[in-house]
């Protein structure tokens, strides 16, 4: 027997048997109310109540299952109609018969009248409980439906959203590569010792991106080891102009990030800070806790006033990555492109909130 069926078992014996007792309780209230000098009979009002009550666990079974079988709906409604009136008076014949047939030793009727009056009763009483168990399964099939309809679309929008992430990873990569490359064939002339070393770092910087490709989310020390990578490419590349600032909260290391999130951002800022000047320019990679809030910051010193530096954000790099993030968190997290407040400066911020990524660890 499935666990479904057991289930179903289970449900309908404990509201027969419930039902079963609330009408022998009633049977002894009216006689207890009637005044009468007879001693209430508990043993023929439980016999009698719950053994008509119980008859019913079995044909209960037996009309859920038709209605899952066969339900009441267009594109066979004579049909599922027919079946489902047929099962209703197939029970009334099955209850009158068992009347008929156990009387004499469960007591229904003192003295057992007509078959017909009989009948008559079980027509009046057994079609309409026959018809609300069939109304019954119906809800129970349309609800089992629903959930089932609900929990595709949440499985189908997860794997959407799944689908997406990876091909805006699968998007990041070459972008990644893209540059580096160019960043390499800078120093090829200048310095052909120095583009091999970068070459070599390049490779390892790549695999270590390729391992955890598939990965969404990595505890913030690998995003930060991977960025440290990054960045000795970049000072092969630019030598003493470029001078990087940490300022990291290490109680925070644990936490998970987005795979190569910070990337995008430092070169970014490299580019804004270092793009149009010949003197050394500074780039601080923030990262700390703010109430309930994850903040990383990466922060330059270029001059570009705001009205000319918009277009950094609208670079591949950037844009994938507010991509990722509205498809990560959806409205649970903010990134914002700024001037510091002395104007002398970028900012890019994201907020991620701590608990959603705690839950996710």
């Amino acid at each position: 027997m499935s666990r479904r069926s057991l289930c179903l078992w289970l449900a309908v014996v404990t509201w027969w048997t419930l039902y079963g007792v609330v009408l022998a309780i009633e049977s002894l209230t009216i006689q207890t109310a009637a005044g009468t000098h007879l001693e209430p009979d508990f043993a023929h009002a439980f016999r009698t109540s719950l053994s008509s009550a119980w008859i019913w666990i079995p044909l209960t079974v037996g009309l859920i299952e038709l209605a899952q079988r066969c339900p009441i709906e267009r594109g066979g409604l004579a049909v599922s109609l027919s079946l489902h009136s047929l099962a209703v008076v197939a029970i009334i014949a099955i209850r009158t018969a068992l009347l008929f047939g156990f009387n004499r030793w469960i007591g229904w009727y003192p003295q057992l009248p007509d078959f017909s009056v009989v009948l008559a009763s079980s027509v009046a009483k057994n079609s309409l409980i026959g018809w609300l168990i069939v109304g019954v399964s119906h809800a129970l099939l349309y609800y089992e439906r629903a959930n089932t309809r609900e929990r595709q679309a949440v499985e189908l929008e997860a794997r959407l959203a799944q689908a997406r992430l990876q091909a805006l990873s699968a998007q990041l990569n070459p972008h990644f590569l893209f540059n580096a490359l160019n960043s390499v064939a800078e120093l090829v002339h200048r310095s052909p010792a120095a583009a091999d070393r970068m070459l070599v770092s390049l490779g390892q910087l790549l695999r270590a991106s390729l391992e955890g490709s598939q990965t969404q989310e990595v505890p913030l020390r690998e995003e930060l080891a991977l960025l440290e990578r990054y960045i000795e490419l970049e000072k092969m590349r630019l030598e003493d102009r470029l001078r990087m600032y940490w300022e990291i909260d290490r109680s925070l290391l644990s936490v998970p990030v987005p795979r190569l999130l910070l990337q995008p951002l430092v070169e970014n800022a490299i580019r804004h800070a270092l793009g149009q000047r010949t003197t050394p320019g500074k780039v601080v990679v923030r990262v700390a806790r703010q109430q309930d809030w994850l903040v990383l910051e990466v922060r330059d010193d270029g001059q570009t006033p705001v009205a000319q530096s918009a277009h950094h954000s609208n670079g591949i790099g950037l844009t994938n990555t507010r991509a990722r993030l509205r498809a990560l968190y959806g409205d649970e997290h903010s990134f914002a492109l700024t001037r510091t407040d002395a104007d002398d400066g970028t900012v890019a911020q994201v907020k991620l909130p701590i608990r959603m990524l705690e839950q996710a660890a």
